[in-house]
């Protein structure tokens, strides 16, 4: 959301709301026993949605590093997989000041990662992006990358950001910040 609220597309004052779908692991030991169980109990096997008094422990840097002036309504959803994790975005573009085209925002994006070595914008309208029209939660597990994505038409949009939440989201992020500040190549060990 950072590029898109610089770039005035999304006001820093905009009531956002995402959500989240992730895969087990991203709960500690104890979950993952609970959804390694033989068998899994019935109710893990659909979605679970948690954190629902709205203070997940992500929140104050979701503001900060979007730009954003409030913290944004987020629902985790966590789910019986592994690992993978992918934020969606709702965007109603008629309710945005500058009403941009979800082709505005893909473009902000594009423009605002181009040349990063571990962060891909996926092409906008192409249905290669989905497997069988799905969005793969999974496709980045085992790299260090982030995926983004723009769907939508004229009214409305989604901005939508996968990664792997045990690789990107934990360790992998932790070698690249080492190497950054070691003065390495920001790859060095990392999978793409």
């Amino acid at each position: 959301m950072r590029p898109l609220v610089q770039r005035g597309l999304v006001p820093s004052d905009f009531a956002l709301s995402c959500f989240s779908l992730t895969g087990y692991s991203g709960g500690g030991k104890k979950m993952i026993a609970d959804y390694e169980q033989s068998p899994v109990p019935s109710a893990l096997l659909s979605p679970r949605p948690y954190a629902l008094a709205l203070m997940h422990k992500h929140l104050p840097e979701m503001r900060v590093h979007t730009g954003l002036d409030r913290a944004p309504i987020f629902n985790p959803v966590v789910a019986a997989f592994y690992q993978g994790l992918a934020v969606t975005v709702p965007l109603p573009l008629h309710a945005l000041p500058a009403a941009p085209t979800p082709q505005a925002l893909h473009h902000a994006l594009t423009e605002t990662y181009a040349g990063e070595r571990f962060v891909r914008v996926l092409p906008f309208g192409d249905e290669g992006v989905l497997e069988g029209g799905f969005f793969d939660v999974q496709a980045c597990n085992g790299t260090n990358r982030c995926d983004l994505a723009v769907f939508g038409h004229a009214e409305q949009a989604v901005v939508m950001a996968r990664l792997d939440n045990l690789g990107k989201g934990a360790s992998g992020a932790a070698i690249q910040c080492m190497n950054l500040h070691l003065g390495l190549a920001e790859d060095l060990g990392l999978e793409g």
